[in-house]
């Protein structure tokens, strides 16, 4: 009997590893923080500097909710073509999970890129945004708040456009973006 219930655990074991197989984001920020081809920067969402900016009702409750921003971006050399396509599908393969509500799909002159939430209509605890150049690299930020609610997403950038933040604190990361 105590073989039995062992096998048991032993293949339950298994299989919840198995089911679980697919990196989190979060892992995934994580295991490529201290990778030299990604710059991985976590900031404070008092960084954009909004005290004193003439905010709206909806625009000052957007920007109290949230609370950080974490930054992963890789950069793409000639050096690390190979690596830039292999982490591009890992990150993607991780996008694509049911758990990620997409909001928007972004085009312009600079990339392509998608916009995803954590959380239900009303209360989004996450927001990520994954952006890639075939020249630069990609970038993957991911917005941490509390309730954060998706109409609040619009005036929250409109919001940092009023504001004088120009990237500062950001360092090499926010060259990067910029640019």
């Amino acid at each position: 009997m105590k073989n039995i219930i062992k096998s048991i655990l032993v293949a339950g074991t298994i299989l919840l590893a198995s089911c679980s197989s697919q990196q989190s984001l979060q892992e995934y920020y994580v295991d490529n923080s201290e990778n030299p081809n990604f710059i991985a920067l976590d900031v404070p969402a008092s960084i954009l500097k909004m005290d004193g900016v003439d905010l709206s009702d909806t625009q000052s409750k957007a920007i109290e909710s949230l609370k950080k921003f974490n930054l992963l971006a890789f950069r793409k050399t000639a050096d690390n073509v190979a690596e830039y396509k292999a982490e591009k599908i890992k990150v993607k393969e991780i996008l694509k999970d049911d758990e990620f509500v997409e909001l928007m799909k972004i085009n312009s002159q600079y990339g392509k890129g998608v916009i995803k939430y954590l959380g239900d209509e009303t209360a989004i605890d996450e927001v990520i945004i994954y952006g890639d150049s075939k020249d630069k690299g990609f970038a993957l930020v991911r917005v941490l708040g509390k309730d954060m609610n998706p109409a609040h997403i619009v005036q929250l950038m409109q919001a940092i456009q009023k504001s004088d933040y120009n990237g500062e604190g950001l360092g090499e990361i926010g060259a990067f973006l910029k640019g």
